[in-house]
């Protein structure tokens, strides 16, 4: 049990053993006064009565009190699962704004690539029949060459 709880369940067996011990008094009439009449009764009870009647304004109070913070608390976890939901769907969207915006940046850096290996491709063959060119050329002169140093005759 809660603290408050002992306390108040304390109190209430204190005031029930103090009515017990006194009983005699509290059911003693007495001639008490209202403001414009007065009339014999015990004072013991009256005072009792009160006492349970302002016990039961507070312990009303208290409920309707306790009912309405419990009210507000589910109004405010209800607002909370919205918001969160809400957090939620707009980070799915991020989400999936980023992998599309991923996708076309892999794609384009796919097609510079493609593109890239195909400029490379065409400058090793122009190199290639560069290159080619070149022996070929420097074939011919030595085969040029080789008929003029030996004569215009051709070893086999």
């Amino acid at each position: 049990m809660r603290m408050r709880t002992l306390l108040l369940l304390l109190f209430g067996g204190l005031i029930a053993a103090f009515v017990a011990l006194n009983w005699s008094a509290f059911v003693t009439p007495t001639a008490l006064s209202v403001g414009v009449a007065t009339f014999e009764a015990p004072i013991g009870l009256a005072m009792l009565g009160l006492l349970i009647a302002v016990a039961a304004v507070f312990a009303i109070y208290a409920a309707f009190w306790q009912g309405s913070v419990l009210l507000d608390t589910r109004r405010h976890v209800k607002e909370m699962q919205l918001q969160r939901q809400l957090a939620d769907q707009a980070e799915a969207s991020r989400f999936t704004e980023l992998r599309g915006v991923m996708h076309s940046e892999l794609a384009q850096m796919g097609e510079r690539l493609a593109a890239s290996q195909e400029l490379l491709r065409t400058e090793m063959r122009d190199g290639t029949n560069s290159l080619a060119a070149m022996f070929g050329e420097l074939d011919d002169r030595l085969a040029v060459r080789g008929t003029q140093h030996h004569g215009g005759r051709m070893d086999e």
